[in-house]
């Protein structure tokens, strides 16, 4: 009978909001292991190493993250420059005039039937769909907070996640995993990673001054000077380099540069003009002749950039045009200081090989449209902790699930974001060659001839926990000017109770934003009195 080799050791190699977030997951959902001294944790990270933080946006999956973990929704609040985000406003998208439409994160009831979409169809409502059965939009016009001071944490009379400052979010987590879910840091530089002769990681030769004071769970090898960091499962998220998972055993990536064009990104962080200016409920998405601009408000700044493909324009170009947005706000824009990011937008053949998983970055990055960065973090740590593999021996299985998840899912989210794209009536190059026939994923068109005459529903999406489910569909098409041609009438009982939630939605807006109060007001008072606890 073959020997059992047990996982006990979980080495992530990177720090920053994907290792800190998986980190916790694993920690907090393996915590009766740890206690057990049956598995530990340790997460080494390059003490220099900066944190990308591009898109600083969340779903309101991290509410129960961040529940799981541990954390205080109050301490996150008040240490990571945390505002409510309640979905996402897209801007100029479905042309270039005074065009606006919203995907909030509320999600009517009966959505994944697609009973109110049939009912917005059917009887022609002059509302934009967003408006017509969620209140957000509504609060969002207003800048109006998901919850008041008296809600207790991580609830809301409307659904939210967070904009955030990923580099103050990343310390929190360190902290917190280190001193209440007992994950060992050590924060040094990766000079060589070691191999058995299968391919698996074995162990990780650090920096001197950092290596000698490690502690070991496997011998040295025998040439070696220095104690490595071994492990038995090792997660790479050392970013855009890959480090284990590419560099190391040699993953390359499914390029989708030929269907989503956005290549590159400026951004830059924007003050207020006083510290009592409004911030958005929404994350602002403004689209421009050669792809779109962000702008999140944080409690003490906007983070603002340019999504852009350098097939279209060039680097200074793309800067005049970010300068021009922002000046329509912020008048001095000398003091500004701007971040360039290069990338290939993609995602790896595998994300799990040998006993080496890749989360975040190094798993695969495109365009932060629709912000799911932070989510797939969430769903990989998620999956990793329910999953966990007890032996080396089970560990393949485990992997070949994750890789059929996640490849999954990558191709979803391609085709989710395309669809914003696919949508717009724009005329420049960069938008006509986004419509083009040859740029849309067969999978993508598959459902847009569906669409024509029926609406998303679960149907359209078979998949256990979908990235994007059909409401999600729903707002982007119906608010892009999309009209499905149903040729049935849709069932009068379904059309009976839509009309009443349609209604109540239109009487219920005055007394909901009569009664909430604005972002900054919530997160003032939240600084000063803090949220009442679970």
């Amino acid at each position: 009978m073959q020997q059992s080799n047990p996982i006990k050791h979980v080495v992530i190699v990177g720090g920053g909001t994907a290792g800190w977030l998986t980190a916790g997951l694993l920690a907090a959902r393996l915590s009766s292991r740890i206690n057990n001294s049956e598995l530990t944790i340790t997460l080494c990270e390059s003490p220099d190493m900066p944190t990308v933080g591009v898109g600083e946006g969340s779903w309101p999956t991290l509410r129960s993250t961040l529940h799981t973990i541990g954390i205080s929704e109050t301490d996150f609040i008040r240490q990571c420059n945390v505002s409510f985000k309640q979905g996402s406003r897209f801007i100029h998208w479905e042309n270039e005039h005074s065009s606006q439409y919203d995907h909030p994160f509320d999600v009517p009831e009966q959505a994944s039937h697609g009973a109110q979409a049939q009912h917005w169809l059917h009887t022609n409502k002059q509302v934009p769909f967003s408006q017509a059965y969620c209140l957000q939009s509504a609060l969002a016009n207003q800048r109006l907070a998901p919850k008041l001071i008296t809600t207790t944490e991580y609830s809301g009379f409307a659904n939210y996640g967070y904009h955030l400052d990923a580099g103050l979010f990343a310390k929190l987590l360190r902290e917190h995993c280190v001193n209440s879910l007992q994950v060992k840091h050590i924060p040094a530089k990766v000079k060589h990673v070691i191999q058995d002769q299968n391919g698996d990681i074995s162990g990780l030769q650090l920096a001197e001054a950092e290596a000698e004071r490690l502690p070991t769970t496997k011998p040295p090898t025998s040439n070696s000077r220095l104690t490595p960091l071994t492990g038995d499962l090792f997660i790479d998220c050392t970013g855009f380099s890959a480090l284990l998972l590419g560099q190391t055993l040699g993953v390359k990536n499914t390029p989708v540069n030929d269907v989503l064009f956005a290549n590159n990104a400026i951004a830059t962080h924007v003050p207020y003009a006083t510290d009592q200016d409004p911030i958005e409920s929404f994350t602002l998405s403004t689209a421009q002749d050669s792809g779109w601009i962000w702008d999140i408000g944080l409690p003490n700044r906007r983070g603002v950039g340019y999504v852009y493909s350098d097939r279209y324009t060039d680097d200074e170009s793309a800067k005049d045009t970010l300068l021009q947005y922002i000046q329509q706000r912020h008048q001095d824009t000398d003091s500004l200081s701007f971040k360039h990011i290069r990338f290939t937008p993609g995602y790896k053949q595998q994300f799990w090989k040998n006993n080496c998983v890749a989360i975040g970055l190094s798993a695969g990055f495109i365009e932060p449209l629709e912000a799911s960065a932070i989510v797939l973090v969430e769903m990989s740590a998620n999956m990793l902790a329910e999953q966990f593999p007890a032996t080396r021996q089970s560990m393949g299985i485990v992997a070949e699930r994750f890789n059929q998840t996640f490849s999954y899912r990558w191709q979803r989210i391609i085709d989710f974001l395309k669809l914003h794209y696919v949508l717009s009536k724009r005329p420049s190059a960069f938008w006509k060659d986004n419509r083009a026939e040859r740029s849309i994923p067969a999978s993508l068109k598959k459902l847009l001839l569906i669409w024509r005459h029926k609406v998303p529903d679960f149907a359209d999406f078979p998949a256990r926990d979908e990235v994007f489910q059909a409401a999600s569909y729903q707002f982007v098409l119906y608010g892009a000017g999309f009209k499905s041609n149903l040729l049935c009438t849709p069932d009068p009982r379904m059309l009976e109770s839509s009309e009443q939630l349609f209604s109540s939605i239109q009487s219920f807006t005055t007394q909901l934003t009569d009664k909430a109060i604005s972002n900054r007001a919530l997160i003032n008072k939240i600084y000063r009195y803090g949220l009442q606890k679970i």
